[in-house]
């Protein structure tokens, strides 16, 4: 049974392999842009990650998950990944960083 520091130390090392991932159509990691709604890491060290694309006819919706989990599979320590897409709530702008902003000339 993984401890709660074991769990957090993983769930931010997902965060880093994240900032890795980009939507090539943007500039900006997926982290950054908002994409990204939910990392679990339970006790057996599965990863669960709730995820979004910028719209439902992105050309990368099958691709840009399945790069997800070849990123989180790579972490040290993590058994199992598992990615799902919702489009509840919907993507937009709002949900990006002010870095993603400042690197796209929003800000």
């Amino acid at each position: 049974m993984a401890t709660e520091i074991t769990k957090n130390i993983l769930g931010d090392a997902i965060v880093e392999a994240l900032k890795d991932v980009y939507d090539p159509e943007i500039p900006v990691n997926i982290w950054e842009l908002g994409m990204i709604y939910e990392i679990k890491v339970d006790d057996e060290l599965n990863a669960h990650i709730l995820m979004t694309l910028t719209t439902p006819n992105c050309p990368v919706a099958e691709s840009l998950p399945e790069d997800v989990k070849y990123k989180v599979e790579g972490i040290d320590g993590i058994k199992n990944v598992k990615v799902e897409i919702t489009f509840e709530p919907p993507w937009d702008q709002s949900m990006m960083s002010e870095a993603a902003m400042l690197e796209l000339g929003f800000l």
